[in-house]
């Protein structure tokens, strides 16, 4: 039995306003068939980094042949394309503004086309809304079956940053930084247990992990593990290392955003020489 069609959406466009249900409203006119899953519309305002982390997070976990749009875009109505990738696997629709980034490095085989068919999109296109007027019909029509080359050609210089990686300073020392802060305020760090695996072993060594003027010495594995406002580490779902405290923010007590330096450093800590 054919499985019914998904698309997932991911935006910066919040909860208060019409945009959302009007991306659903046109791709259901074209596809009254497909079922659309809201992964999140809470993505920091123009944030293109935020968009990425949150797609990069979820995309695996629905069926193959879901379609993933995304839209965070704060160069619509400029001359950035809009793109239809294509894994193995899975579909994306995008602005060419970065938001796939992670996806281009996470998946070993992508063919990324610019959407050129403009007899899919609702017209006039307006200079404000490609969400309702580009992404949603052709996510619509892509639902319904027509192949990724009836949108437009394929291309190989879209845009596409790298995210930051944890650096080994020596063999004690780790750096890296804060990805992202969530609801919560756990900080995620871009460093993984691959980065320290003396940290996990079965006997690790004492730690310390340094942000700001703050240093951490205790791993737990999971959340309510910790006392209430003590500050700890786990590996949270993202596979990142997480500082967090029990039902508090530990980025408040902290003082730690995005982008913030993160060090681990193993060994018993020495006093500086005279």
């Amino acid at each position: 039995m054919p499985r019914t069609p998904l698309i997932t959406l991911i935006t910066d466009f919040g909860p208060a306003d019409h945009f959302v249900g009007v991306m659903k409203a046109v791709i259901l006119n074209i596809n009254p068939d497909v079922q659309i899953v809201d992964v999140c519309h809470e993505v920091n305002s123009y944030d293109i980094f935020d968009a990425a982390f949150t797609l990069a997070q979820s995309y695996r976990f629905f069926p193959p042949d879901t379609i993933h749009l995304v839209v965070v875009d704060p160069g619509v109505g400029t001359a950035r394309r809009p793109l239809l990738a294509r894994t193995i696997e899975y579909k994306f629709i995008a602005p060419d503004n970065g938001v796939l980034s992670l996806i281009y490095e996470r998946e070993e085989t992508i063919e990324v086309r610019h959407v050129t068919s403009d007899h899919y999109f609702l017209n006039p296109v307006s200079n404000t809304f490609h969400a309702r007027d580009i992404f949603a019909p052709v996510a619509g029509w892509l639902s319904r079956g027509l192949e990724a080359d009836k949108f437009g050609e394929p291309v190989t210089d879209y845009t596409k940053f790298t995210p930051p990686k944890p650096k080994r300073v020596s063999d004690q020392l780790v750096k890296g930084v804060v990805l992202r802060v969530d609801k919560f305020g756990n900080v995620i760090t871009n460093i993984t247990p691959e980065d320290v695996p003396a940290l996990f072993a079965e006997n690790p060594p004492p730690f310390r992990i340094i942000v700001g003027q703050q240093e951490i010495t205790k791993l737990n594995l999971a959340y309510s593990m910790g006392k209430p406002s003590e500050i700890f580490a786990i590996v949270g779902s993202s596979g990142y290392v997480e500082i967090c405290t029990n039902r508090g923010s530990a980025a408040k007590a902290l003082n730690a955003g995005r982008g913030a330096e993160v060090g681990v450093m193993l060994g018993e800590a020495t006093a500086p020489t005279p």
